[in-house]
C-alpha cells in the first residue's frame, strides 16, 4: 500500500512544484500592478501583517490586465495569428510526415532503425544552431537562392526570409519527427493481413489505403497533430529570427512584454490565456489517449 502511494504521489508532487506552484504565481502577477521604484509588480504578500494584511493583499488585486488585452487589437490579433500558423504548419506538417512514416514502416525491418535513427539525427543539434542555419539558407544570398539562380529556375533572388513563409519552412523543418513517430509507431503494427483482404475484395491499393491505412493510423494522426500543435503556438525563437517584424505570434508578444515593457503583469495575463487556450488541445490529447488505452485492453 505504501509503495503505491509512493508512486501515485511521486508524480502529483512534481506537478504540484513544477506546474501549479508557477502557474499561481504567473496567476497572482496577473492580477497584480505595476510598480515604479519597487519590485515590478504590486501588491506584495506580508506576512508578518498577520489577517489584516492577508485581506488587504487580496483586496488589491484585480482584473485590469485582462480587460486591457481586450482592449488592445496587438494582443487579439496575436493570439489568431499564432492559431493560424500552428494550424498550418501542423496540417503542412501531417502532409510531409505522413509519407515519410508510411515509407518508414513500409521498409524492410533491417533499415527501419537506420531510418529511425534519421529522423532523430536533428535533435542532436541544438534547436538554436538548426533554426540560424535556416537564416543562411534562406536568405537573399543564401543556399537556396544561389541553387535556385545557378538551374535558372529564377533571375533574381527570392524574399523567403522575414516573411511568413520562412515561419511555416522554420515550424515544419523543427516539429516534423513529432509528427513522424507517432504516426510511424502506430503504421509499423498495422496488420497487413488486413491490406490483403481489402484488395481480395476488389479494393485497389488506393482505395484500401484510404480505407484501411488511414483509419487505423489515426492515433498516430491525432497524437503527431497536438505534439505539432502545441509547441507551435507558443512559439517565439523561429518567428523572431525569420519571421522578422512582419510575423506576428503570442510568443513575440509575451518576449517583448517581459523584457521590453518590463511591464509583468500583463505579459503574465498574456500567459495565462494562452495557458487556457492551450490547455483545450491538451484536455483533447488526453482524451484519444484514454480512448486507444481502453480500446487497447
Amino acid at each position: 500500500m505504501l509503495r503505491r502511494l509512493t508512486l501515485i504521489l511521486i508524480p502529483y508532487l512534481w506537478l504540484l512544484a513544477l506546474f501549479l506552484v508557477p502557474f499561481l504565481i504567473v496567476v497572482k502577477i496577473s492580477l497584480s500592478d505595476v510598480a515604479l521604484a519597487r519590485p515590478p509588480y504590486m501588491p506584495q504578500l506580508d506576512l508578518a501583517a498577520g489577517l489584516s494584511g492577508l485581506k488587504d493583499f487580496f483586496s488589491q488585486l484585480d482584473l485590469e490586465n485582462f480587460w486591457f488585452l481586450t482592449s488592445d487589437d496587438l494582443y487579439w490579433k496575436a493570439y489568431l495569428s499564432s492559431l493560424k500558423i500552428a494550424a498550418f504548419s501542423t496540417l503542412i506538417t501531417l502532409l510531409v510526415g505522413f509519407p515519410i512514416s508510411y515509407a518508414m514502416a513500409s521498409a524492410r525491418s533491417e533499415w527501419r532503425p537506420t531510418l529511425m535513427m534519421l529522423v532523430i539525427l536533428p535533435f542532436w543539434t541544438s534547436f538554436l544552431i538548426r533554426v540560424y542555419s535556416w537564416m543562411g539558407i534562406l536568405s537573399q544570398n543564401g543556399l537556396l537562392n544561389s541553387f535556385l539562380l545557378w538551374t535558372g529556375l529564377i533571375h533574381e533572388p527570392l524574399t523567403i526570409l522575414n516573411t511568413p513563409t520562412a515561419v511555416y519552412i522554420g515550424i515544419v523543418y523543427t516539429y516534423l519527427p513529432f509528427m513522424i513517430l507517432p504516426i510511424y509507431a502506430t503504421l509499423e503494427k498495422l496488420d497487413i493481413s488486413l491490406l490483403e483482404a481489402a484488395e481480395d475484395l476488389g479494393c485497389s491499393r488506393l482505395t484500401a489505403f484510404w480505407l484501411v491505412t488511414v483509419p487505423l493510423s489515426k492515433p498516430g494522426i491525432i497524437a503527431g497533430c497536438f505534439l505539432v500543435f502545441i509547441p507551435a503556438l507558443g512559439e517565439f525563437v523561429i518567428p523572431s529570427l525569420l519571421g522578422g517584424s512582419r510575423t506576428l505570434m503570442i510568443g513575440k508578444v509575451l518576449w517583448e512584454e517581459f523584457f521590453n515593457n518590463r511591464d509583468w503583469p500583463v505579459a503574465s495575463a498574456v500567459a495565462v490565456v494562452l495557458l487556457l487556450i492551450l490547455i483545450i488541445p491538451i484536455i483533447l490529447f488526453q482524451r484519444n489517449e484514454q480512448k486507444n488505452r481502453e480500446a487497447g485492453q
